[in-house]
């Protein structure tokens, strides 16, 4: 599926959780996803080589030649994994973007997941235009985080690892799989969320804080919930496609499929 002049700009984008890896052509114009997403459960264990296999798997079913954008639920520099905190622990230092397109063997961008989904939602999504400190969260099966000031992307921040409440880190408390793995009813999740959300008020003075990962097709059931802070919560608009799309826009961008936004 490689670009034609005078067609859409399409780049395959591939988002890899710690439960499923899922992926769909995106109109990095648009930020429409141009198919049905196809999702395959994460390997175990998942090495990085596990991992590559999988993303082959789906790149073959899209029949996709061309850049691909690749997310991944870790601290990512240079195309190399620095942490692993819900997969196999050989990614910590691991060459992941080469590992990666030397199995599928297309041009590989690989970056942090919550990092992917922020882009999307500033470009296509809640943060688009806003000015000031943005803060994307994604409740999945880890907690992520991207910051976005006055509409610049700082990488690869970890708030979901913060000390809270006193003895644990934050996603232990209130991500998306702590909610499911507790069958915790809406009415005893949204005060752990809020808690937290009050932590990062207090901590980083955020002007807007999204909400994404899968919890947030649910978004009425927390937004209105949240008290005590001094910021605006919204749910992600993109939801859970944020971070394929996210993904498909960065390849982009590397690869001169678009030129970003000055």
């Amino acid at each position: 599926m490689a670009n034609v002049a005078g067609q859409p700009k399409v780049v395959l984008g591939i988002d890899i959780g710690g439960t499923g890896i899922k992926g769909a052509p995106v109109n990095v114009e648009t930020g429409e996803l141009l198919a049905e997403r196809e999702r395959i459960d994460t390997p175990k264990p998942a090495t990085p080589e596990a991992v590559a296999k999988v993303v082959k798997q789906l790149v073959e079913h899209f029949k996709w030649t061309g850049p691909i954008g690749v997310t991944f639920p870790a601290i990512v520099r240079n195309g190399v994994t620095l942490s692993a905190a819900n997969v196999d622990k050989s990614w910590i230092n691991a060459p992941a973007e080469q590992i990666i397109a030397d199995v599928v063997g297309q041009p590989i961008k690989l970056l942090n997941d919550a990092d992917a989904a922020g882009l999307a939602e500033q470009v296509f999504g809640a943060a688009k235009g806003r000015m000031g400190k943005v803060l994307v969260i994604t409740l999945g099966t880890g907690i992520g985080s991207a910051l976005i000031v006055d509409g610049k992307l700082i990488t690869n921040t970890e708030f979901g690892h913060l000390i809270f409440p006193k003895d644990g880190i934050a996603e232990h408390y209130c991500s998306g799989k702590v909610k499911d793995d507790l069958d915790l009813k809406w009415k005893d999740f949204n005060p752990r969320l809020n808690g937290y959300l009050q932590h990062l008020d207090l901590l980083l003075s955020p002007d807007f804080v999204i909400i994404g990962g899968g919890i947030s097709k649910k978004a009425e059931k927390f937004v209105p919930e949240m008290k005590g802070i001094r910021f605006e919560v919204a749910g992600a608009t993109l939801q859970n496609d944020a971070g394929i799309v996210g993904a498909a826009l960065e390849a982009a961008y590397t690869y001169g499929v678009l030129t970003p936004a000055s």
